[in-house]
């Protein structure tokens, strides 16, 4: 079972996969990072002064001091995944246009047309398929 697990690690691209999925994991952090920490605090300065991930619409105000009971629609923070997001979205498809190319068509089988019946045959036939004429 183990030989057929190995097999199956290497056979696949399962191995590929975890790896992708760990990079991936660890790449969240660094774009979080940009994010908050490079890109919206001057874009926040252009339109004057905002601090993004403090934007919220309180829907009741902290109790006994606690800011744990607060109740809060935070939108800034919203704000800094979407743009999280957008930049690791343009980051892949960034890399799959620079490194995975398509393979182009296979081109089909040479055709000829049937002057009986003007469809489309392979040009190695001998009888049309569609009429039985002898081409």
């Amino acid at each position: 079972m183990i030989t057929e697990f190995r097999a199956f690690l290497l056979k696949t691209n399962a191995l590929a996969l975890a790896v992708g999925v760990i990079i991936g994991a660890a790449l969240g952090s660094v774009v979080n990072s940009l994010v908050n920490d490079i890109i919206m605090p001057p874009i926040g300065f252009v339109l004057g002064g905002v601090d993004f991930s403090a934007l919220k619409i309180v829907l009741r105000e902290a109790t006994g001091g606690d800011p744990a009971t607060e109740v809060a629609i935070r939108y800034g923070v919203f704000l800094n995944a979407v743009v999280a997001f957008v930049v690791v979205a343009f980051v892949v498809f960034w890399i799959s246009r620079t490194f995975i190319r398509e393979m182009p068509a296979a081109p089909g089988p040479a055709m000829k047309e049937c002057p009986f019946c003007r469809e489309s045959v392979l040009a190695a036939a001998t009888k049309c398929r569609f009429c039985g004429s002898a081409i």
